[in-house]
């Protein structure tokens, strides 16, 4: 396919320097058309969805994060961890229907904690060659 080109006439521009008008002519260059590159094939790869490697080990982790919360097994914001790591009650104000005092807060840092740890395992399996 051959370059075509354009020419443009010169016209007159105006321009500020400072605080006064000046005009000027301006010549413009030869501008060449772009070419079209070649198109290739589009290869579309659904492996992201429901069902896959990666979507499994996300919801595992998080699922196994607010499993442990749920049933005490871990510091929550009605549950503080002492030094020797044993959990005594805390009465932190946060109001909540469920019985074991699980609260919105800690669905968002047990469910944060577990797409970290979700995460990390796939950044890690797929370091390694087996994801």
């Amino acid at each position: 396919m051959a370059s075509t080109t354009m020419s443009v006439k010169p016209s007159a521009v105006r321009s500020f320097t400072g605080l006064r008008p000046s005009l000027r002519t301006v010549q413009a260059a030869k501008v060449a058309a772009p070419r079209l590159s070649r198109r290739s094939n589009l290869t579309v790869r659904a492996d992201g969805f429901i069902g896959s490697t990666t979507n499994l080990i996300i919801c595992t982790s998080t699922a196994l994060f607010l499993a442990a919360g749920r049933f005490g097994l871990t510091p929550a914001a009605n549950r503080l961890a002492s030094p020797g790591l044993k959990l005594s009650p805390n009465n932190s104000g946060l109001k909540t229907g469920d019985p074991a005092g699980f609260t919105a807060t800690d669905v968002l840092y047990l469910g944060t904690i577990g797409h970290v740890i979700g995460i990390g395992t796939i950044l890690g399996l797929r370091a390694i060659g087996k994801l």
